[in-house]
């Protein structure tokens, strides 16, 4: 049997660590090995346990969750953070993804979303729910845009670049496949090489960086041309 997946609980509010904690105690492939009160508590707790995965609030005293998930990074960079948060008056989501955030999840999912949410994460993949990206897409366009290098991009082919497109406007690997007349395999492996070249964590940067780069007209998800 697999070890459980080490969860770090990071809310100010008392009452919600409570709730976080009995969802996932009753799931047996996940163990909740630390809490934090706060952002300051949250690095310390994840320098001494190293968890697979924190959840992160970002709304937080001492060091906010943007903050926080930064230097939680460089005290574990194995751990992966799940931000929590009530996304409809939260304007920190995509400070957070530049910090190095691997998803983010609505307070209010179910303990059956959450679970699998926190599954994913701790797999090496990205949680991007679609209903959620299409607001953190949202808000990314109604931010300025800076550009990286041209030679960091050129390194990808043609063929990667277009991956790299689509995947910005939120399209799943199957979808990408059909939009391409290509194996979903295939997309995989280009989106494995499409990180690998840019150094990027995972499919939620890729986003980030479609934007960053200017490779996705803000606002329309269309590419730029």
């Amino acid at each position: 049997m697999p070890d459980p997946i080490r969860v770090l609980v990071c809310d100010d509010d008392d009452l919600m660590r409570s709730a976080l904690q009995m969802m996932l105690a009753a799931d047996y492939g996940i163990a909740v090995v630390a809490e934090a009160a706060d952002g300051r508590e949250a690095v310390a707790q994840a320098r001494e346990h190293a968890p697979d995965v924190a959840l992160m609030d970002v709304r937080m005293p001492q060091l906010d969750g943007i903050a926080a998930t930064r230097e939680l990074l460089a005290a574990a960079p194995s751990t992966r953070v799940l931000i929590l948060t009530t996304f409809e008056d939260d304007r920190y989501i995509f400070g957070a993804l530049q910090a190095g955030a691997s998803g983010f999840l609505l307070k209010r999912t179910s303990p059956e979303q959450l679970v699998a949410a926190i599954r994913t994460v701790a797999s090496g993949d990205a949680l991007l729910s679609p209903s959620v990206t299409r607001r953190v897409l949202e808000r990314m366009a109604a931010l300025p845009v800076p550009e990286r290098e041209g030679a960091v991009v050129d390194e990808l082919t043609a063929r990667e670049r277009e991956v790299l497109v689509l995947i910005a406007t939120g399209l799943t690997n199957r979808e990408i496949a059909e939009a391409l007349t290509i194996e979903e395999s295939t997309v995989k492996t280009h989106v494995r090489r499409i990180l690998a070249k840019l150094s990027l964590r995972d499919r939620v940067h890729a986003v980030v960086y479609a934007y960053e780069a200017g490779l996705v007209r803000p606002g329309t998800g269309e590419p730029r041309g």
